[in-house]
């Protein structure tokens, strides 16, 4: 009996607050800020929600993500059940976002989202989302998360791989 192939395909769409919030938050400068030092700088306050579960911490980390072309093929998604995770790029590079609601324990449909430059994502406690996806060239990131014992890691697979194009 002949193989079948089946093409599962997502298209990115621009990341707004509205569209990404089922998932966690969209962290940029945007919105009400307030002044401070002096009036030198405009603060964009409490962007993120950041959950922690037992003895864990909020650590800082630095990441270096390396490019991933397009068309982008995964069938893995990853969550964390202890913290939540934050990503800000510390360049204008835009980053490949995918997240994808829990069914049953399990990742539902993905949802592919695309950065605008100046923007970062944290993924709430238990939100399945993609590995790190710079794409074009690498980039650094600041990576603000849980640090604390336990498995604070789940990863599941897709029984066949999904798809995401530029348009």
């Amino acid at each position: 009996m002949p193989e079948t192939t089946t093409t599962r395909t997502l298209s990115m769409q621009p990341l707004t607050r509205e569209a990404f919030a089922p998932f966690g938050d969209v962290i940029e400068a945007a919105g009400e800020s307030f002044p401070i030092n002096g009036g030198m700088c405009d603060r964009f306050h409490d962007q993120a929600r950041m959950e922690f579960t037992g003895d864990g911490r909020a650590g800082i980390s630095v990441g270096f993500g390396r490019p991933y072309p397009l068309p982008y093929s995964f069938d893995l998604l990853e969550r964390h059940p202890l913290g939540s995770q934050a990503f800000m790029p510390m360049t204008e590079d835009p980053f490949l976002v995918l997240v994808a609601p829990d069914e049953g324990g399990r990742p539902g449909t993905p949802i592919a989202f695309l950065t605008r430059p100046g923007q970062g994502v944290n993924y709430l406690r238990g939100v399945w989302h993609g590995v790190l996806t710079p794409l074009g060239r690498a980039v650094p990131f600041v990576i603000v998360d849980r640090i604390g014992t336990g498995n604070n890691l789940e990863e599941a697979r897709f029984e066949a791989p999904w798809t995401v194009t530029a348009g």
